[in-house]
């Protein structure tokens, strides 16, 4: 409790786009080696690169969305540094003047709220990548991912737990996925994290010295490389040790930091503003045209969610954790069934046969518009929920109407009063001692007439009808 932590984040978010970020090249994965190694990829002489309009379109929606200031002026520099993945012995990125300023992003941590602070986040080119061991004593090189566009996202060191940067993590992972412009596949490298690590003693103004955990590409790495680094620096400053700073990786199998290299500093990389490419402009128009065809944020549809639908946050939440689940959702209400009824089935009964069928909610065989033919026979009582169960196990993957099936299994609920009631004083006259039992101030005698009720009727007694003519009866 002596110490502070206090941690920031880099994030390399890969952009959607098919071709790089200065190229025509494919930006697919999953291909051979060198298969979308271009010419300006490989460095050729002569070959100039070419700004993907794409890219600063993504740029630009990921400012909108962090409430960030767009530079109408900003400019692309080479950063000198040396790796056999590079080529051109430098990487274009962008350094004293980025395409996007300051913004911030709210994260939830139980029932509080925290907003991080993001600094600027810039347009760049991703690097190649080294195979080892592809022959014995040998490395390859894969140029694939050479000039792929990303964007890099760099907060301010505003988060102080291991807890605080998984849920900037997640909240970051949500929204650029939500606004389109990353696809998010962390196990692709698409989305990862480098995480600034430094400890102070409370209360001190001065910051302590920063060690960067490179390449975290999952969440529970992010947690387990920050509490062990914290544990580490807290230890070694305690025994009396100091704190060098520098870059390192996270061992996600022993569950430790290990030092990469000392940790480069700006004037390191000799950055100067790249040659071949012009300043980038963008105008007021612009931002305004990508502005007016950008979905509403997950925080605004939540906040709607809560109060035009009575939705709980917590149902909220669900709802706007995913563009895709959105989606289904506003889809399912365009049918006009119950925004409560339209959440309760997706986030349990679908969200769980789609875990179970590991799939997501994009690619699942039961579209929206059936289930809405299902919710609205709930919602006019043509079957019970219980019933719907049955019938939603039943159309999960086949091409069967809602209607059909409910004929077929015999599960319409029974609508007339005088057959409701004879199933009724039945039960009452075979359970006469579950009446007393009632009468005498046991509650739970009520439900299990219902039970039996239910039962009698082979489930197509409508509940509620039942449960109120029961308790006009036994007042009586």
């Amino acid at each position: 409790m002596e110490w502070e932590v206090v941690i920031g984040i880099e994030t390399h978010t890969q952009l959607k786009t098919e071709s790089k970020i200065f190229s025509g090249a494919s930006t697919n994965f999953g291909s051979e080696p060198n298969a979308h190694a271009c010419l300006v990829s490989l460095a050729y002489p002569g070959v100039l690169p070419v700004l993907n309009e794409e890219a600063v379109n993504c740029a630009i929606r990921f400012g909108l969305a962090v409430d960030a200031r767009i530079a109408e002026h900003s400019i692309f520099a080479r950063k000198n540094y040396f790796y056999p993945d590079l080529p051109k012995g430098y990487q274009i990125s962008q350094f004293e003047l980025p395409v996007v300023g300051e913004g911030s992003l709210t994260i939830s941590l139980g029932d509080e709220n925290k907003t991080i602070r993001i600094l600027r986040a810039h347009l760049e080119e991703d690097a190649g990548k080294s195979v080892h061991g592809i022959e014995e004593g040998k490395s390859g090189i894969d140029l694939n991912r050479a000039g792929t566009p990303l964007l890099e996202i760099v907060t301010e060191p505003d988060m102080s737990s291991a807890e605080e940067a998984v849920a900037y993590a997640k909240k970051l992972h949500e929204l650029v996925q939500w606004i389109g412009i990353c696809d998010g596949n962390m196990q692709e490298g698409n989305f990862r994290c480098d995480v600034n690590v430094s400890v102070k003693k409370k209360g001190e103004k001065k910051l302590g010295t920063r060690r960067e955990i490179k390449n975290l590409n999952s969440f529970k790495f992010i947690k387990q490389a920050v509490d062990y680094e914290v544990n580490w620096q807290i230890e070694r400053l305690e025994d009396g040790g100091t704190i060098k700073q520098s870059t390192i990786l996270f061992d996600p199998d022993s569950g430790e930091t290990r030092e990469m290299r000392s940790k480069e500093e700006a004037n390191d990389y000799r950055y100067f503003p790249d040659p071949d490419l012009l300043p980038l402009v963008i105008s007021q128009e612009k931002i305004n045209t990508i502005k007016s065809e950008m979905y509403e944020l997950p925080s605004q549809m939540k906040s709607k969610l809560v109060k035009e639908f009575g939705l709980s946050n917590y149902d909220a939440d669900g709802i706007t954790s995913n563009i895709d689940v959105a989606n289904f959702f506003r889809e399912l209400l365009s049918f006009k069934v119950s925004a409560k009824l339209a959440t309760n089935w997706i986030l349990t009964n679908l969200f769980s046969r789609l875990n179970e069928s590991n799939i997501d909610i994009k690619n699942s065989p039961l579209k929206a518009n059936k289930l809405a033919e299902l919710i609205l026979r709930i919602e006019d009582k043509t079957i019970s929920n219980n019933a719907a169960k049955k019938v939603f196990d039943e159309i999960w993957d086949q091409d069967e109407k809602v209607d059909d099936v409910i004929e077929k299994l015999g599960l319409k609920q029974i609508s007339n009063v005088n057959e409701v009631e004879d199933i009724l004083n039945q039960v009452l006259q075979d359970n006469e001692a579950m009446v007393e039992e009632y009468k005498s101030g046991k509650d739970k005698a009520f439900n299990a007439l219902i039970g039996k009720v239910m039962k009698a009727s082979k489930g197509k007694a409508n509940p509620g009808q039942v449960s109120q003519l029961l308790k006009d009866k036994l007042t009586d």
